[in-house]
């Protein structure tokens, strides 16, 4: 499965690229922006992408995939800006001048997921005790395992349950996938998983409000996901368009733009909290 991730990955991003090469043609100037699979999935982007087009005559051309394969794409100076969603390794990326400008655009949280029988009965239980009554029924967990910011903030909640991380074990599931793959794959195996509600919301709706899996935990404050604009360095690369990736982050974290965000529902149900400052 990994190779078949991988393989698909590499086709995502040759895809791109070449879509890129032919902006070149365009009349109109294009920002190349890496971002999580979460703000591509629940229709976000569709929404603010024409409105950035309408109030800046720019173009944004975004790949959608896990943060730490965002920040490796801004890293290599193949996108000009990055929109992610793990906040130690953003930070840590700017201090180690590979990202500039970093700012707080929204936030939601995560939840925990699973089929309403909840096998491993953990309905309304805090993440500590949750995820070690899991581990210690070996109930289901299906991990995207693939170094996004999900990724990243599920393992932490391993060790924050004063718990090795699971591996190799039988009852852990690593897709190697992105959010609403791994939902779907958890759905077939009867697992548990963990997803930004966001992305719930969309899947509940692609479900038509009645979906195979449902909300289990939630509220705990560890799962808090925030959300972050940053331009890369425009050091690195002469090939950047540094002017275009401000002119990105100064636009959504507008207030008007924000209260876009805010208003931005599926189901009525409202999937981010804008809190630029």
């Amino acid at each position: 499965m990994r190779k078949s991730f991988v393989r698909s990955l590499f086709l995502l991003v040759i895809v791109f690229f070449l879509a890129v090469s032919f902006s070149a043609f365009a009349s109109h100037p294009v920002l190349r922006m890496a971002t999580t699979t979460s703000t591509d999935n629940t229709g976000l982007l569709d929404v603010l992408a024409p409105r950035f087009m309408n109030d800046t005559g720019i173009e944004i051309q975004w790949i959608a995939v896990g943060t730490g394969k965002a920040l490796e794409l801004g890293k290599n100076c193949d996108v000009d800006v990055l929109m992610v969603h793990a906040p130690d390794s953003e930070k840590k990326y700017v201090s180690d001048g590979y990202g500039v400008n970093r700012r707080e655009i929204m936030f939601n949280d995560f939840v925990i997921i699973g089929p309403a029988s909840d096998p491993g009965a953990v309905k309304g239980l805090d993440i500590k005790s949750g995820f070690s009554k899991m581990a210690n029924k070996k109930a289901l967990f299906a991990s995207r395992g693939d170094n996004s910011g999900t990724h990243k903030k599920e393992l932490s909640l391993w060790e924050g349950a004063d718990m090795e991380v699971p591996d190799r074990e039988e009852w852990y599931i690593q897709t190697g996938q992105g959010m609403l793959n791994t939902i779907n794959i958890a759905a077939e195996r009867g697992a548990y998983t963990m997803t930004d509600r966001g992305t719930f919301i969309k899947y509940e709706a692609n479900h038509k409000g009645n979906p195979p899996l449902v909300i289990l935990m939630e509220g705990d404050p560890n799962l808090r996901n925030q959300y972050s604009v940053m331009a890369v360095n425009p050091t690195r690369s002469d090939s950047l368009k540094y002017d275009l990736a401000l002119k990105f982050i100064h636009w959504i974290t507008s207030p008007q733009v924000q209260q876009q965000i805010a208003d931005f529902r599926l189901m009525d149900k409202q999937l981010f909290v804008p809190n630029a400052k």
